[in-house]
């Protein structure tokens, strides 16, 4: 099997990476433009295996992406690579509409281009995920989960981006019946996480002795899912999903984000004692604009259909993921130096009158 992964220098794509190259033994082309979220260093542990191998690209350069596919001749195609802050995303939303909409774009239309230039065999064997988010639904009130029947209404650049490219890839499945499925997930969170979102940030910020800043109230609410069992549910979908479906992933480990930084405090209070509780570094700041109040998955359709459960709940997710910054700052040191926890995505006060 030959994997096309794209976004595989990030988070959840370098995830992906190392669970296709360590535990399938696929061959993978990893493809990553190595923005400031991409790091190769993600990849270490299969850089340098024989069935591993990396392309420094940009999805938005066609040409790229044709002699991509041209040479790697992939059977499966796993689109990961997006730009996903929602705060940069206020401020930098032309960012977000070039990669998240013009690359999935680009990409989908290399991929048709290729896979009509297959044989009758390869052509039933092809695949192709295009991975989004949660976010795409809007927010949700106290009750209730987004289903894949939950009508879009995105609140952010950033997921009004990622909203476009679904309806993208589900258009190029219909128009032109190619073999897409895609899938929507929770908020990721583990090992490798640029430390711009909540848990890594709040992580090294505690250790670091710094502020803990916890958007308004600290009310709002998120499914929350370990990334290694977000790579083995994309495996599964790829293989396995019904073409033009679209499959949701969660963890059901819904959490106020204060709890969630409440919960890091007292694991690294145990782990690794300072003079004070972690407790006392917590900040209680201005909201970000549109802010969502509430995401929750329905994963019925994915563990029903496919036969997905997470392995991770919060508690034990949480316990690995605090454990792993604390014995690789090799990897998060650099990173803290080029970026330091300052806010992102405040948008300029206008005077009135």
């Amino acid at each position: 099997m030959r994997v096309l992964v794209t976004g595989a220098a990030g988070f959840i794509g370098s995830a992906v990476v190392r669970f296709l190259v360590g535990e399938k033994n696929y061959e993978v082309l990893s493809v990553d433009k190595l923005t400031y979220a991409g790091n190769l260093e993600s990849l270490r542990l299969v850089n340098e295996k024989p069935n591993h191998r990396f392309l420094k690209a940009d999805i938005c350069d066609r040409a790229a992406m044709n002699e991509a596919f041209a040479s790697f001749r992939p059977d499966r195609v796993m689109h990961l690579a997006a730009e996903s802050h929602v705060d940069r995303s206020i401020t930098s939303a032309e960012d977000f509409i070039r990669t998240n909409v013009l690359g999935s774009f680009t990409l989908l239309e290399a991929a048709r281009a290729y896979f009509l230039g297959l044989d009758a065999g390869s052509k039933a064997k092809f695949r192709f995920l295009h991975v989004s988010t949660d976010e795409v639904y809007g927010s949700l009130g106290a009750d209730g989960l987004f289903t894949e029947e939950t009508p879009y209404d995105p609140s952010s650049p950033y997921s009004a981006s990622k909203a476009a490219s679904d309806h993208l890839a589900k258009a190029w499945a219909r128009t032109y019946d190619m073999p897409i499925v895609v899938s929507n997930c929770s908020n990721n969170y583990g090992p490798y996480h640029f430390p711009e979102k909540l848990i890594p940030l709040t992580i090294l910020n505690a250790l670091d002795g710094k502020e803990l800043p916890v958007y308004g109230k600290g009310e709002n609410i998120r499914d929350w899912l370990y990334v290694d069992d977000h790579a083995r549910a994309l495996d599964i979908i790829v293989e396995r999903g019904r073409i033009g479906e679209t499959y949701n992933v969660g963890g059901r480990n819904e959490r106020r984000n204060i709890d969630v930084v409440r919960r890091i405090c007292a694991v690294l209070d145990k782990r690794a004692p300072g003079t004070q509780p972690r407790e006392s570094l917590i900040r209680f700041v201005t909201d970000r604009p549109g802010h969502d109040a509430r995401y929750a998955i329905d994963a019925a359709k994915l563990e029903t259909e496919l036969g997905w459960t997470a392995q991770e709940n919060f508690d034990s997710g949480i316990e690995k993921t605090v454990d792993w910054y604390l014995e690789n700052s090799w990897w998060w040191q650099p990173l803290r130096e080029r970026y330091a926890g300052e806010r992102l995505g405040v948008l300029p006060q206008v005077k009135a009158g």
